[in-house]
């Protein structure tokens, strides 16, 4: 279809909820307001209906090169379309890792005809690969991303030298600089401990303590304010990270949580164990609570699933030996918007964290992330009268399994729509592979 009508439907957007109609032609918003003429364009109804920029999930793993087992670029992108992800950004913890141009070239090159929404490639930041920042940047590198912490793909940190040289050419080249924060040092010297004691359900967290993601987010926030480069603090799961923050008044950091850390607590260990085990860890009912007042005060702008699949074979090992990850681009909006509609945060609110602040964290807002006139048509249409359920067995990913199974919805999706083109309706696919890279 080349241009699309959308009637009666309640725009929500970071300043406000408004009732309107959408005009959308040729891949962007041509036109909003009240009794829009429809001029040939297919109609949707969406009267009674919510309609959201499409959410843009800046911290997906889709493990492909090299980990296709898990999941790869096709099944991930059409996991995405069906929580209404119309934009990813792809971690570079793949195999090789993306570290110089030519690996950059290569993935981008690999993925293009597999995307069913729109994708940006991050670079990965070490010592080594510090010396091609502009080169990968030129090439369409989004951004980049430094493992402080040990993660999949065993990739070394960056050392505090690259790290500053890093945070300053962010700021004269202007990108983003996402961080896994966790005190690698710290981490062994805890998991140690951990193998020494009788294993349990809360190993994983006893392994993984708060002082390992605080003691880097302080260093890194401290980098960053000193050289005026931009960083972004990926999954932050503590409440004293949310206490220091709440308290430094930073300009240059921005911070992200996930939903994980947001639903689940160290209770939920007994039950669910490594289908809950991720790094950093999902702590205590008092760090949930306040990683959500953090959410609604601003000083966590920022949401991404961390989408890092395992098999369930892999998940099975036990908490010590399992990897940590768990499938997330196609649950993280519907449990963002659910919260949203029963108060959890204002539906403002959960626009900016889905949708307006990942976009201009890399750059890539007003086109994505809003709906504005000449924006990409990206959009969401949710039907607040009719629930649902997550159910693991018809998740969009290769593997079909989730902590979040059998979670009520006090909402649907109905439409998720790329640059004005229908690619799943009611969860299941309707279009084609016609994701772009964005660089």
């Amino acid at each position: 279809m080349s241009s699309v009508l959308i009637r009666k439907c309640r725009v929500v957007t970071p300043y406000g909820v408004f009732k309107t109609d959408i005009y959308v032609s040729d891949g962007k918003i041509d036109a909003l307001g009240d009794g829009l003429k429809e001029r040939g364009a297919e109609v949707i109804d969406a009267e009674g209906m919510y309609v959201f920029p499409g959410f843009v999930d800046e911290h997906v793993h889709f493990r492909e090169p090299g980990m296709e087992f898990k999941e790869d670029f096709e099944t991930g992108t059409l996991a995405a379309a069906a929580g209404g992800v119309t934009t990813v950004l792809e971690m570079p913890n793949t195999v090789p890792p993306v570290a110089d141009v030519k690996e950059l070239r290569r993935k981008a090159s690999l993925l293009k005809d597999k995307a069913y929404v729109d994708f940006g490639l991050y670079g990965v930041l070490t010592d080594e690969s510090l010396d091609n920042i502009e080169e990968m940047l030129e090439a369409g590198a989004i951004g980049f991303k430094a493992f402080l912490g040990p993660t999949t793909g065993d990739i070394s940190p960056p050392s505090d030298g690259t790290v500053l040289e890093a945070l300053q050419k962010s700021r004269e080249k202007g990108f983003t600089i996402a961080f896994h924060c966790e005190n690698r040092q710290l981490v062994y010297y805890f998991e140690q401990k951990a193998r020494k004691q009788k294993l349990s359900p809360l190993t994983h967290l006893e392994a993984r303590p708060a002082i390992c993601e605080v003691d880097s987010v302080r260093k890194i926030t401290y980098y960053a304010e000193k050289t005026g480069g931009k960083a972004l603090l990926l999954h932050l799961s503590s409440g004293e990270t949310v206490d220091y923050l709440s308290s430094s008044h930073l300009e240059n950091v921005i911070a992200e949580t996930c939903p994980h850390y947001l639903f689940f607590d160290s209770r939920d260990y007994e039950k669910l164990g490594p289908l809950i085990k991720v790094n950093p860890p999902i702590r205590t009912d008092a760090d949930r609570k306040k990683l959500w007042n953090a959410l609604r005060q601003g000083i966590v702008s920022n949401i991404g699933s961390d989408h890092a699949p395992h098999t369930l074979q892999e998940k099975e090992r036990g908490m010590l030996e399992a990897p940590s990850g768990m499938v997330g681009v196609e649950t993280m909006g519907p449990l963002m918007v659910n919260a949203a509609l029963n108060g959890y945060v204002s539906l403002e609110r959960a626009c900016e964290i889905l949708s307006a602040n990942p976009a201009k964290t890399f750059g890539i807002y007003p086109r994505k992330g809003a709906i504005m006139l000449g924006s990409d048509a990206d959009l969401v249409i949710i039907d607040p009268r009719e629930k649902s359920r997550i159910a693991a067995s018809k998740l969009h990913s290769k593997q079909k399994f989730t902590p979040f199974d059998g979670y009520e919805l006090s909402m649907k999706i109905r439409y998720t729509i790329l640059r004005g083109k229908v690619i799943a309706a009611d969860g299941e696919q309707t279009g084609k592979k016609i994701g772009k890279q964005i660089p």
